[in-house]
């Protein structure tokens, strides 16, 4: 791999659903104690290692209902993200911290107050992932229907737009302080935004002050459908991607850049970031049998998935053995599946199923197995190719996982003139690099 320097550096963020990890098991490993889906000290713990590696913030995705099989598995949500990272703020100095909220089910002024607030009790560290829900089980717990998409998302443009005007209500310089004068505020420039539309509405105005940044930085999350492109385009500053293939991640970029492009704004504006899945380990092998550990029957049964990705009938009894050279050459990826490439390629090292499951290959994100260098050779490939700004990390097994990547990855990136070695600012949109904003952007309102 070529360790040549690069003008871009990655940006970095650290994904954090429960106390645990992604890999399923996590919350049995042995290192790791049962009760951290409750415990805020051991998500701070994590923020600190991630801080300690410069990772621009903290992303927590949220679905706000149970779901799955929880007598085996874990909640994977914070136990509430606005909640959780007022505490974490209060306990690191320089990440960031971006919590999912609501267009669908949350009021704006809600949703404004909320974030404000974050924004301006972390001192500029706040970002919203400003989100459409359509699952029938969230919508029963808001005790609504699931609205059509096109209605959703007509909600979601109309909820961004008052949420940023109310965080813009209090305007920047109405703080006046004045003592000696009996001037607390200049009342002429704290107002309401009076604003209403077809689904939500809001009088304002907004009592909470500037932050050091302004306000939070709006984030989005998905797929490129074009309802989402829309939301992106006109006022995210960071598009949180599901995807893994390099030549998917540059496509779906230019998307995301086309559509800041097509509202009047600079692309460069928006940073995209890819999902990575991390397990750390001296050797492949050591982190394959790591991951298998844990695991339980879930690799057992994904066995028959990845037969259909691959296109072969792959028989338990030999779930440990290499596919023969007949099954290889028989064997084609599923072009309805991005994964089943990466699946293919894997079986043809020589793995067995169960180690290619191991891999990750029907995991959410791309998964890295084994040394830093192979973690760091995975983010380069990825940079050099212009598919990403950066990625949200999400590793294995938390306890361990986020400080076996920061001690064995970063120092490798910034050898290569990957990665940033301080932080490039105390506030989100500095470490970011995305522009300063305060009330609604001018440059997108007759949208």
């Amino acid at each position: 791999m070529n360790t040549g320097s690069t003008e871009r550096h990655a940006v970095l963020g650290l994904g954090l659903t429960d106390g645990y990890g992604n890999l399923h098991g996590a919350w049995r490993a042995p290192n790791v104690d049962a009760e951290n889906y409750a415990d805020i000290d051991a998500s701070i713990r994590y923020a600190k290692a991630a801080e300690r590696g410069l990772f621009a913030f903290l992303f927590t995705p949220d679905f706000p209902a149970v779901r799955g099989d929880l007598e085996r598995s874990t909640v994977s949500n914070v136990l509430d993200p606005i909640v959780s990272l007022t505490a974490i703020a209060r306990a690191t100095e320089r990440i960031g911290f971006v919590a999912t909220g609501s267009t669908t089910f949350q009021e704006p002024f809600n949703l404004a107050r909320q974030f404000k607030a974050l924004d301006v009790i972390s001192h500029g560290r706040a970002g919203w992932n400003a989100v459409t829900t359509s699952d029938p089980a969230v919508a029963a717990n808001y005790g609504r229907p699931v609205s059509e998409r096109a209605e959703r998302y007509a909600r979601a443009h109309e909820a961004i737009q008052i949420t940023q005007a109310l965080w813009g209500s209090w305007e920047a310089d109405a703080w006046v302080k004045d003592k000696p004068g009996n001037r607390f505020i200049d009342a002429s420039k704290l107002r309401p935004v009076n604003l209403q539309g077809e689904y939500v509405a809001s009088r304002g105005p907004l009592a909470i002050p500037p932050s050091e940044q302004g306000q939070p930085v709006v984030f989005t999350s998905g797929g490129p459908s074009p309802h989402l492109l829309s939301i992106a385009g006109r006022y995210a500053s960071g598009f949180i991607a599901e995807v893994w293939t390099i030549e998917e991640a540059r496509a779906q970029r230019e998307l995301v850049r086309n559509a800041a492009r097509e509202a009047g704004r600079d692309p460069d504006e928006v940073k995209y970031f890819a999902g990575l899945m991390t397990t750390v380990a001296p050797t492949v092998r050591e982190g394959l049998d790591r991951r298998i550990a844990l695991a339980g029957d879930v690799i057992e049964a994904r066995l028959p998935h990845l037969g259909a990705m691959i296109g072969l009938d792959l028989h338990p009894d030999r779930i440990d053995e290499p596919l023969s050279a007949n099954e290889l050459a028989a064997a084609r990826p599923s072009p309805a599946d991005p994964r089943s490439g990466i699946a293919l390629d894997v079986a043809r090292q020589g793995w067995s199923p169960r180690d290619v499951l191991a891999h990750g290959v029907i995991d959410f994100h791309p998964t890295v197995v084994g040394s830093g260098s192979l973690h760091a050779d995975h983010i380069q490939e990825w940079m050099d190719a212009g598919a990403v700004d950066g990625f949200w990390v999400s590793p294995d097994v938390y306890e361990d996982g986020v400080d076996a990547f920061v001690d064995a990855v970063v120092p490798l990136l910034q050898e290569r003139g990957l990665y940033p070695t301080a932080y490039p600012g105390a506030t989100l949109r500095e470490n970011l690099g995305v522009p300063a904003q305060y009330g609604i952007d001018p440059r997108v309102t007759g949208s």
